[in-house]
């Protein structure tokens, strides 16, 4: 924009801190600062108030945010509607993912987004489903996809594709020649948690409590970052352990672990994740469709 002054008012505004603000605009806090007191002089009146390290919108503060919103959408539309006049697929979008989703959807998905739109760059930042949702919520990327349920107001929240969540066992183990396990044999076998903040570990302790357990009844001997750490602490017979279906494909058809189903069965979905209030760029839209007819293809193959 001609005023950046603005743009990064709008940015401070958005997550009240300056610090944040600099980081998502990839400048030093003093240059934040800096424009911000620029704007204020221009005002002639303080839009923040500052006091015990924390900042809040002023009265005045508040009305400069109503009309920066207005004109950061306008100046948007002006652009946007430029670029899909012209043809113009080029840009930067950001996606963000929880581990397993990254590691086992997300591949075939951005390889197939690239083949149809290779002009455009995409940005992929995995984390856990907590971490990811926090960066939808701060604008630090564009589309979130989580394996677990988000609950916030501010976000937009729309279901992918469904996933069974599976009993993973080593070939040697004593579960390993049962055809599907109950919750309550679990108890019997070292169990490899992931950590806290992952959405397969919330949507297995809600599991647990809706069929009479709770996670701190499993020998839990530690906790594992990743769903591929999982496999491998499995495979190495040091535990057994509940992950999603679509990640044990190879290592069964090798025979390296046994995947068995959960009586009753552990079902959850993915889904997108969305800022309601961000302003929407053609390049946003065309990957939010791409990805969302890619899950939908997915789950019609897999029927």
């Amino acid at each position: 924009m001609s005023d950046r002054r603005l743009q990064v008012f709008h940015t401070v505004a958005g997550v009240l801190s300056f610090t944040r603000a600099a980081e998502l605009l990839n400048m030093t806090q003093p240059a934040v600062t800096h424009q911000i007191r620029q704007l204020e002089e221009d005002f002639n009146t303080r839009l923040f108030d500052r006091s015990n390290n924390k900042i809040s919108l002023t009265v005045a503060g508040e009305q400069v945010l109503e009309y920066a919103n207005k004109i950061i959408s306008l100046y948007g539309d002006m652009h946007e509607s430029v670029k899909t006049l012209t043809g113009d697929n080029t840009g930067l979008v950001t996606l963000g993912a929880s581990t397993t989703i990254a590691e086992y959807m997300l591949p075939g998905l951005l390889g197939d987004f690239r083949q149809r739109f290779p002009e455009v760059q995409v940005r992929l930042r995995v984390a856990n489903t907590d971490a990811i949702v926090s960066m939808v919520a701060d604008s630090t990327i564009d589309l979130g996809v989580v394996e677990g349920e988000v609950s916030n107001q501010y976000l937009l929240v729309e279901e992918c594709q469904p996933d069974e969540l599976r009993v993973v066992v080593s070939p040697t183990h004593p579960l390993a020649d049962k055809t599907s396990v109950m919750a309550k044999q679990l108890i019997d076998s070292p169990f490899i948690f992931r950590e806290d903040g992952s959405g397969t570990r919330s949507v297995i302790a809600t599991y647990l409590e809706q069929n009479g357990l709770h996670e701190e009844q499993l020998n839990r001997p530690f906790e594992l970052g990743s769903t591929e750490a999982i496999k491998g602490a499995v495979q190495a017979s040091m535990g057994i352990s509940i992950v999603s279906g679509a990640a044990l494909e190879k290592e069964v058809k090798l025979g390296l672990l046994v995947s068995l189903p959960l009586v009753p069965p552990l079902r959850r979905s993915f889904y997108f994740v969305r800022q309601r209030q961000k302003f929407r760029t053609h390049l946003m839209d065309q990957l939010f469709q791409f990805a969302r007819e890619y899950c939908q293809k997915a789950e019609q193959s897999a029927k």
